[in-house]
């Protein structure tokens, strides 16, 4: 998931859950203005502490994987 994604499936989780950006931006103890930035995809300095937070108050925790090999639509060597 691309950094500017975050923002956007933030937003749909917070409406799912019937959440306006005050209530979780009070949550997170973030402003609504920063929740609107991350939401828009707008580059906001976010700590991770606070980005888990957020997540976590939205039934989600952050994961990592191993970047997609193949993200820009190239072949890998393999199938050549």
């Amino acid at each position: 998931m691309k950094l500017y994604e975050i923002g956007h499936e933030i937003k749909k989780l917070r409406k799912i859950e019937g959440l306006t950006q005050e209530q979780l931006s009070k949550l997170a103890d973030i402003s609504r203005v920063t929740l609107g930035k991350l939401e828009r995809g707008e580059v906001v300095s976010i700590s991770i502490k606070t980005l888990d937070i957020i997540l976590n108050r939205l039934s989600y925790e952050i994961e990592f994987k191993p970047k997609d090999s193949n993200s820009f639509g190239l072949p890998s060597l393999d199938c050549l």
